[in-house]
This record gives structure tokens, sequence and C-alpha cells, in this order.
């Protein structure tokens, strides 16, 4: 299926994307296409996509280096070839995106790219007969794709009129008129609260969950088909944060038609080095399976039932 002229150049405008994920199954009902939007305005100490928090990030995977010498040719200095791989003097280096370039080994990802809202819906329409076969649809998550609000919900609705369901996967820490703006377009949204109690919160993630909190309740009143999502990471949100977090998503009401427990895994280690950065969780531990037990336990006492692992 194709998009008209007129639908495929409307809006001159583009999103910022890191890359098209298919043939998901985590991200909403059925199969689906996952779009990755670039830029978040919260740091959780356990993020899994730490390349998509900024624009222009760039990994480098030393795995996949020859050490042939061609990054550091360009580098004027700031980058220097060793036994073990490029060392990058991150800070001095002015043109990485150009040293990057210059591999042909792939060592070097560069993140990010432009992309209007016609152009976005015309790749991800290519898998409509999947999409109507599983009952799936598209996620845009991120990243928080409700910093691109508008260009989102412009992307959703070409695809809600070719019949395709929508999903929007946020924290919901923006403010109101850019959530709802993106949530109209949606069938259902992804919703995470990762800590109720505000210093938690501020202490994992860098911000407080004012908003998160009020959003959350804004959206129930809309009517919007909600799952929520609740990341487990002891020491941080277990316990007694976890069972408030629960009493939460009870209040929400009949809007809620999902509760994913999601077990911290260490998904963004890996990342963390190929952006030369330091791993917030390098010396914790993963979210242990007593753990996950104690929680499910808690939410089955006030009468709810969890899905762990989403």
């Amino acid at each position: 299926m194709r998009l008209s002229p007129e639908q495929n150049s409307a809006g001159t405008d583009s999103l910022y994307i890191s890359k098209i994920q298919r043939y998901s199954t985590r991200d909403g009902p059925g199969i689906r296409s996952t779009v990755f939007c670039v830029g978040c305005n919260l740091r959780c100490i356990w993020c899994s996509n730490p390349e998509l928090i900024d624009e222009g990030q760039i990994l480098y995977y030393r795995q996949r280096c020859v050490r042939c010498g061609a990054c550091a040719a360009l580098s004027g200095g700031t980058i220097s070839v060793s036994p073990e791989g490029c060392v990058i003097d991150r800070k001095r280096c002015t043109n990485l995106a150009e040293c990057a370039a210059a591999c042909n080994h792939d060592a070097y990802e560069i993140i990010g790219r432009a992309i209007t809202p016609g152009e976005l819906a015309q790749q991800l329409l290519r898998d409509k007969a999947f999409y109507d076969q599983s009952g799936g649809g598209v996620t845009f998550s991120g990243g928080e794709p409700a910093l691109q609000s508008e260009l989102v919900a412009a992307t959703a609705a070409l695809l809600k009129e070719a019949g395709i369901h929508t999903a929007l996967d946020t924290a919901g820490n923006v403010e109101w008129g850019a959530l709802e703006t993106a949530a109209e377009k949606m069938d259902l949204v992804l919703y995470d609260i990762k800590a109720l109690d505000g210093e938690i919160h501020r202490r994992c993630t860098g911000d407080t969950n004012t908003l998160v909190l009020e959003n959350a309740g804004r959206l129930a009143r809309m009517n919007k088909t909600l799952h929520i999502r609740l990341i487990l990471a002891p020491p941080y949100n277990d316990g007694e944060d976890w069972e408030k977090r629960l009493a939460f998503v009870k209040d929400l009401g009949s809007a809620v038609s999902r509760i994913d427990l999601l077990p911290l895994h260490k998904l963004g280690a890996g990342k963390y080095a190929a952006l030369g950065i330091g791993d917030p969780l390098e010396n914790s531990a993963e979210c242990p399976p007593q753990a996950v037990t104690e929680a499910v336990a808690a939410a089955e006492r006030m009468g709810l039932t969890v899905t762990v692992g989403g």
C-alpha cells in the first residue's frame, strides 16, 4: 500500500529517529514495527538505550575494529590506535562524525537520521500485511517520542488512515499539551512509572515525577487504553515504593488493561562502553528472581495481575 502524493509530502518538518525495529512482539499487541525516536529528558540509571538520550551520539565497537587507522588519520591526534583498538578523546575530537564515516568496517555507528512523517509512514506501511494478520501495528518509542509530539502525531494520523493500530511508549515527563497531541492519535499508550516517591524518582532519573503522575491520570480520564510498565530495580524502587505504585495504578481504573513488571536487566552495558561513558549500574546486580516473586505476590494481594517481562 502506498500513500498518495499529498499524504507522502504532508509536512516538511522531520522527525529525528534512530531506527525502525521490525517484527517486534514486546511493544504492544501482535507483530509490530517500533520506531525509536532520538531525544529524552530523563537520565534513568538503568537506561537500555543511552545512545538515544541526546542527538548526534556515535558508538564505537572495539570488537569490529581492524585497527586500520583510517579514523585516526583524520582526527588531528584525538584518536590513536592501540593493539586493543582505537582510543578516542571524545572531549577534544571535534570531527568524530567525519572520522567515523571513514571507517569501512562498521566499527562506528552514527545514531540518528531525519525523516518526514510521510516518508516514515510509507516505510512502515511496507509491513501492513504482518500487522493485519497478527493484530499488530506501529509503536513509537525512544528515547521519549512525546518530545516530538506533533511529528509523531502526524505520522500516526497517516497510519490510522490506512487502518494501522498505533501505540505510544512514553515516560510521560512532558507538558500535557505535547503528550495529549501525540496520545490523541494512538490506539494504545504504553506508560512507564519508574517510582512513586518523588525523591526516589529524582535519584533514579534526574527529575521529579510530578508530570508523570499527573499525566497518567489525564490519560485515564481520556479513556485511553493504557498498558502500565513498572520497572523493578532493587534496591531503588522495590518494597514500599513498588506497593505504592501498584496502588496508584489500581486507582487509574478501567483504562488500565495491562500491567507489565519489567525486572532490571543490564541491557545497555555494552552501549555505555561503545559511547565511551560510564555505566551508572556497573557495580550493581540485575533484579533477582526472589524480588520478582515478592513483587508479583504483592500485586496479587491487591487483586492485580502483572505480566512479568512485558
